[in-house]
């Protein structure tokens, strides 16, 4: 079968994450960078790594890359490219990208370069002078690094973070995908009794669940390339029925979560629900002071950050807190992220690990308790 060479973007610092994830589902030639991972495979590694990965944020087929410090070499680089072999006649190509430390700047230039570029090039192999783009949607990504342009399509659609569950969330949640990192570094396992004393809407309970019990994040969704006419529809029911089967009932994983706000309990357990492990994961409406770890418990939390003074002395005194109710020793384990670096000082012990992570733009450090 063809192989194809695949990226997938990450957190940063959940590399190591993502090139373990792809390893497990049979990603051949794997090769991790600041921010993303690639690999290659078939079609149905296509499907695998949308309905598996939890870490990756999109899989991306790579169609090239080449110099580009001139609008001239960008155009002649696109036009080379073999964009045929993905995208139909009659299929929409949108452009979107970004550059950095590169000649060309210029994120719309770029983007009406390409485009141009891709229409001479259809247009050609078509024999047409106009492409309708009525038909499915094939999602052209350009990267434009020091110079040297990469063209990807993504077969992903919506970012693969939208998992399917959470329709709602509270004012400031962790995306889906660096909670699943978390959790995987937390060495979360299928009998693992994991707590969250601050759950929020119940994302770190929820990708703890699936990493526990073998379920794959995107069976709950769909994604832009099941429309391609270019891939085979079967891949994606096939890996699908696989990835149901190899969910693993029998685990004895439990979580427990709880929260100060009434609203944020309603919002876990609504997303509990619609993830399918409700049955998995007990919420309740709790102060963190009354917080008491079941004996062998991993405690896993993103508490509230502060961005001024008095959000940073409030932050600084849960992080106290937690410290005393987590007490983290060799039966209780913890793994809490924080962009403060004075986060040890307050809870009050070193952690045995420490990993440097962002969530969105913010800096953070996951602090690892495990002896």
């Amino acid at each position: 079968m063809e192989k194809f060479k695949l990226c997938c973007p990450c957190h940063f610092g959940l590399e190591s994450v993502l090139k373990f994830e792809i390893g497990r589902i049979g990603g051949e030639n794997i090769r991790a960078s600041d921010g993303k991972v690639g690999f290659e495979g078939d079609a149905s590694m296509i499907a695998a790594a949308n309905l598996r990965l939890s870490a990756a944020e999109r899989v991306y087929i790579e169609l090239g890359s080449f110099n580009a410090e001139t609008f001239d070499m960008l155009f002649e680089g696109v036009r080379a490219l073999e964009l045929e072999r993905f995208i139909g006649k009659t299929d929409a190509f949108p452009v979107k990208g970004h550059s950095l430390n590169s000649k060309l700047h210029s994120i719309p230039d770029c983007q009406k370069i390409i485009k141009k570029a891709a229409c001479k090039r259809l247009g050609s192999v078509y024999g047409v002078e106009r492409l309708e783009e009525s038909g499915a949607v094939h999602q052209l990504c350009f990267s434009i690094m020091k110079d040297v342009c990469t063209l990807y399509l993504d077969t992903s659609g919506a970012g693969l973070h939208k998992r399917g569950y959470r329709r709602n969330s509270n004012a400031a949640p962790i995306k889906e995908t660096l909670a699943a990192g978390i959790i995987d570094l937390a060495r979360v396992r299928e009998n693992s009794i994991v707590c969250d004393p601050m759950c929020g809407s119940g994302t770190l309970l929820i990708e703890a669940a699936y990493k526990a019990l073998s379920i794959a994040p995107g069976l709950r969704r769909s994604f832009a390339a099941m429309n391609w006419r270019q891939l085979d529809e079967n891949i994606w029911r096939e890996q699908r029925a696989e990835a149901m089967e190899d969910i693993n009932k029998a685990a004895a994983f439990r979580a427990f979560g709880s929260d100060i706000d009434p609203a944020s309990i309603d919002l876990a357990v609504s997303n509990t629900k619609k993830a399918g492990v409700s049955s998995r994961v007990k919420i309740s409406e709790a102060d963190v002071k009354s917080f008491k770890p079941p004996k062998g418990a991993i405690c896993i939390c993103n508490p509230p950050y502060g961005e001024r003074m008095l959000e940073i002395n409030k932050a600084r005194e849960l992080y106290r807190i937690l410290g005393q109710r987590i007490s983290p020793d060799s039966e209780t384990k913890a793994a809490i992220i924080s962009p403060d670096e004075e986060f040890e000082t307050f809870f009050g012990r070193r952690a045995d690990k420490k990993r440097k992570l962002y969530n969105g733009m913010i800096k953070c450090t996951l602090y690892m308790y495990f002896k």
